[in-house]
């Protein structure tokens, strides 16, 4: 019997307006639909092109006061949840009204009857009403299709993230350390909880910057044990400040598997020390991080690392859609990960 998708109970169905991604695919999809209702029309395509140039006013305009709208309109609704039927319905009156009260408000100006002396206002409303509509289905459906990537998270988390040789290592070395170091292995168990409390909480919750670097940071102190001089770290986030590290949100276990990643691909294969570089900053409304580890050609592990890569990717397409971007390759004997997202869900 299979589970039907569902979103978060405190998700909005109204799609995220503010959204990059959300805005150009609404902008696109009109613009052609206009254009294609112009070419139906059986015109040369010089007086087709003309018409639609002038449509574009009416098309652009609608458009983008309608997503400026439904964008504060989502953020109320996920401070003060209401109805999921209304939100739907809202998604077709809100574009409807606008288009209503824009065009009586030009219907009389002399440009706008010369250009468009049969336009049906009614006609204009109830198209728009049903583009807003079917725009809301759109994106609530892909929310749904979307959805398993990260619903599945804790059901992939010994494979694409906490794999099950770490657990054993982890817990083999606090067994050998807790006769001779009772009290370091006492640490080493307590960071593995919290690791592991944090693992399995429902990871489409947001967390700070600051505790998902010292999320890393009790990860790392776990594998520092275990591999010893082998592991060399080096953080850097001189470009931001104490007070953005607290500020900032980013998806939890976002920079956790990357760093698993960098251990198990750079470091473990070594047999010298190996130096972990995370870079964290800010450029304007973005939020960059940058992860390197060397790379070890003949190790022959690329694989599991481009399944690991693109559960994350996934993640953020979900979260971000186009606002967000992940790029990996090899430099100067360096394996290099760069992630770019919005600093604001």
């Amino acid at each position: 019997m299979t589970k039907k998708n569902t979103l978060p109970q405190d998700e909005p169905l109204i799609p995220d307006c503010c959204n990059v991604g959300v805005i150009s695919r609404v902008l696109v999809t009109v613009n052609i639909v206009g254009m294609l209702v112009l070419w139906a029309r059986g015109d040369n395509w010089y007086l087709v092109l003309q018409n639609f140039l002038e449509s574009a006013i009416l098309l652009e305009t609608i458009s983008l006061v309608s997503l400026l709208l439904l964008c504060n309109l989502r953020r109320l609704a996920m401070r003060f949840p209401f109805q999921p039927w209304l939100q739907r319905l809202l998604c077709g009156l809100l574009p409807a009204a606008i288009a209503g009260l824009y065009l009586m408000y030009l219907k009389n100006m002399e440009w706008f009857e010369y250009s468009f002396p049969h336009f049906d206002i009614n006609f204009a409303m109830f198209s728009c009403f049903l583009l807003g509509l079917a725009f809301q289905q759109y994106f609530e459906l892909r929310a749904r299709a979307f959805s398993p990537a990260l619903g599945e998270a804790r059901l992939q988390a010994l494979q694409a993230r906490i794999r099950p040789h770490f657990l054993f290592n982890s817990l083999n070395t606090a067994l050998a350390l807790i006769r001779t170091e009772p009290r370091r292995a006492e640490l080493m168990l307590e960071d593995l909880a919290d690791l592991f409390r944090v693992l399995m909480r429902d990871n489409r919750i947001m967390t700070s910057l600051r505790e998902e670097v010292r999320l890393c940071e009790q990860y790392l102190a776990i594998e520092k044990i275990r591999l010893g001089d082998r592991l060399q770290v080096e953080w850097a986030s001189d470009r931001l400040s104490e007070q953005d590290m607290k500020d900032i949100e980013i998806p939890s276990l976002l920079l956790q598997p990357l760093l698993e990643n960098a251990v198990h691909y750079g470091v473990e294969p070594s047999v010298i020390p190996a130096r972990i570089k995370v870079e964290l900053g800010r450029l304007l409304d973005k939020i960059e991080i940058i992860v390197t580890n060397p790379y070890h050609a003949d190790a022959n592990l690329t694989s599991g690392n481009q399944m690991a890569l693109e559960n994350i990717r996934q993640r953020l397409s979900l979260l971000y859609d186009i606002e967000a971007q992940l790029q990996y390759g090899v430099k100067d004997a360096q394996f290099e990960i760069r992630l770019h997202f919005p600093a604001k869900r």
